[in-house]
């Protein structure tokens, strides 16, 4: 588990984290896009949801900010070694869970029990490919999509996201990586 300390000031500071999943580098794309890099520019922390295939992503995201990730169903041996299946952190009081797969191909109610179990306010999440925002009783579903191969690439662009904490609340959006 990692915290992230919110500084105390008179102007509430607001962190930013950026959300990738599904980047299947170099099995499905030969590197993680360029606007990526431009979009997480001035985050505090990345999140990377799962399948990352090599761990060679971790360290480039690190170059722009300290990361947490997990592994996915696509990530071979050497992967899920170093990463585990769900992993957590903290800001100020908000819980962010994180986990590749959370059980939404047959609906929510396992992703709805996984945030409930373990306190939850924010549960990022992958495998779909697909970009998705939903406030559930207080909490917050969010997968990011793929930068790299969005699961239907004709009706579908590929994304990241951007979460946006203060003490108060948490805002979220979804980033098209494509001009």
């Amino acid at each position: 588990m990692i915290t992230l300390k919110q500084e105390r000031s008179s102007d509430l500071s607001i962190k930013k984290i950026g959300l990738i999943s599904d980047t299947h580098i170099p099995t499905r794309a030969k590197k993680i896009p360029l606007r990526v890099f431009t979009i997480f520019q001035n985050v505090d922390f990345i999140i990377h949801a799962g399948d990352l295939v090599s761990l060679e992503v971790i360290d480039e995201l690190e170059q722009l900010a300290p990361v947490l990730a997990v592994h996915g169903n696509m990530d071979g041996v050497n992967v899920r070694e170093k990463l585990p299946k769900m992993n957590e952190l903290t800001f100020d009081h908000w819980r962010i869970g994180v986990t590749h797969d959370p059980g939404t191909r047959f609906g929510g109610r396992k992703m709805r029990e996984i945030a409930k179990e373990n306190k939850f306010d924010v549960l990022v999440y992958g495998h779909t490919h697909h970009q998705s925002i939903v406030w559930e009783d207080n909490r917050l579903f969010i997968n990011p999509g793929s930068p790299t191969r969005p699961i239907l690439p004709f009706m579908t662009k590929p994304t990241i996201a951007i979460l946006k904490f203060s003490q108060k609340k948490v805002e979220t959006e979804i980033v098209s990586i494509k001009k």
